[in-house]
């Protein structure tokens, strides 16, 4: 039986075990973090393949070398959509639809924030260019409201230690439907849409993150949002990839990626979703 080496325990570890196991991939989880990693190859078994490099990029660089394995996401397409102004970057080179965004890497001057801010229709969204969840995403409807925010970031950015001190301003797509679709080896195997309840959009609140109360409901996009799905995966070179869309009456827009996404119930998936993962897992190990 091969095996799989995955370095979260979390939704997707669980949802995975019992499908790859009936397919002759036993998976286990390797701790990676929050812990200590002697060098002397003491600290894991012996795997076949892994799944995701491990999130924290500075122990995941150790446990690759003692773990000596391909990955299905190796560090360098993590890297690629881990950090929101790159991907996007990229996929504008590659003529894929995405919202206007303006990179800021701290510390700039009040003037060019302001010159930053009056490129866009208020509000404007910002928010950390390495963040998952919507943490530390922020809405801005005024000039004073946005260099408030920027205030914050500065202070975060201040510290010397720290090692991103950019973010990204970016257009507000108001009443946009909000898409988690993944690709699988190229090709679209399925995707939700993600909706706040009633209450909560009536309270003001607009982002649509699932850990924040928002319900994932398994869609069937049309064939044009899967082939935008398909084309952002392959513009990353991004084996398994959420691929995040924004969709009004009038557009749809890449609106971020993720190379570590958290596989749902297989429900809202396409039939055959777990053989696919199986046979791609099962690919990455005979590299």
């Amino acid at each position: 039986m091969l095996r799989l080496a995955v370095a979260t325990d979390a939704a997707t570890f669980e949802r995975m075990r019992e499908p790859l196991s009936e397919r002759g991939i036993e998976v286990d989880y390797v701790e990676t973090a929050e812990r200590t990693l002697p060098l002397d190859g003491s600290a894991f078994g012996e795997y076949d393949v892994g799944f995701v490099f491990p999130p924290r990029l500075a122990e995941g660089g150790v446990a690759d070398a003692l773990l000596d394995v391909p990955w299905v996401n190796g560090r360098e397409a993590v890297l690629r959509s881990r950090h929101k102004g790159e991907a996007l970057a990229r996929l504008g080179r590659a003529d894929v639809p995405t919202p206007e965004t303006v990179v800021v890497s701290n510390p700039v001057d009040e003037a060019d924030l302001r010159d930053a801010f009056r490129r866009f229709d208020p509000p404007v969204v910002v928010k950390p260019n390495a963040t998952t969840r919507g943490v530390g995403v922020a809405k801005a409807a005024d000039l004073d409201s946005f260099l408030g925010v920027c205030d914050y970031l500065d202070l975060v950015h201040d510290y010397r230690a720290t090692g991103d001190q950019s973010f990204l301003v970016q257009e507000f797509l108001p009443e946009a439907r909000d898409y988690r679709a993944m690709v699988l080896d190229g090709q679209y195997v399925g995707a939700v849409e993600r909706r706040l309840p009633d209450e909560a959009l009536a309270e003001g609140r607009w982002k649509h993150n699932v850990h924040r109360g928002a319900e994932a409901t398994g869609v069937d996009l049309d064939p044009d949002l899967r082939r935008l799905t398909e084309l952002t995966a392959a513009a990353l070179d991004v084996d398994f990839l959420g691929v995040d869309l924004l969709v009004t009456d009038d557009r749809a827009v890449v609106n971020e990626t993720n190379a570590r996404p958290t596989i749902d119930s297989a429900t809202k998936y396409a039939d055959g979703f777990w053989d696919d993962l199986a046979a791609l897992i099962r690919e990455t190990a005979e590299r």
